[in-house]
């Protein structure tokens, strides 16, 4: 059973995620994102970014291995063996782009019991490391509750 004690607790912060051009264009070749603004410096330069912007879902990359983390911690109690994705939101405040330095801190937003099944929802709040506010994204995860 997770521990129900956790709704409405933050994580700490994370160590700062350095986004790479490198990293933007390998993943939006990825997803299909062909704009030159994801690939060329001189295309993002031109439409008033400072560097190559990320698809949206970039976002992901940064959060996804935090809320991981925090899903395999035993203190939790989270099954992540029988984990399937609920639903998932990204709000960009502003584009990510190649050079930035962000910080995230994940919420437990909420976690409720319903027919058989646990349903977490986690917040992660993306900043730059001047505590500028980049993206939110939710992820609403679902596990078998224990017979």
């Amino acid at each position: 059973m997770p521990d129900e004690s956790w709704v409405g607790r933050s994580l700490e912060p994370s160590e700062p995620y350095h986004v790479s051009r490198e990293k933007i264009r390998e993943f939006a070749t990825a997803v299909g994102e062909h704009s030159r603004i994801c690939h060329e410096v001189a295309a993002a330069r031109a439409a008033g970014h400072p560097d190559v912007v990320a698809p949206p879902t970039f976002a992901a990359t940064i959060t996804m291995p935090l809320m991981e983390s925090f899903l395999r911690d035993p203190a939790f109690g989270w099954d992540y063996s029988r984990m399937v994705h609920g639903d998932q939101s990204i709000v960009l405040h502003r584009p990510i782009r190649g050079g930035d330095e962000l910080v995230t801190v994940v919420h437990v937003d909420d976690l409720t019991t319903r027919a058989g099944s646990h349903m977490l929802t986690l917040r992660c709040e993306i900043a730059d490391v001047d505590g500028g506010a980049v993206a939110t994204t939710k992820a609403m995860l679902v596990t078998q509750a224990a017979s």
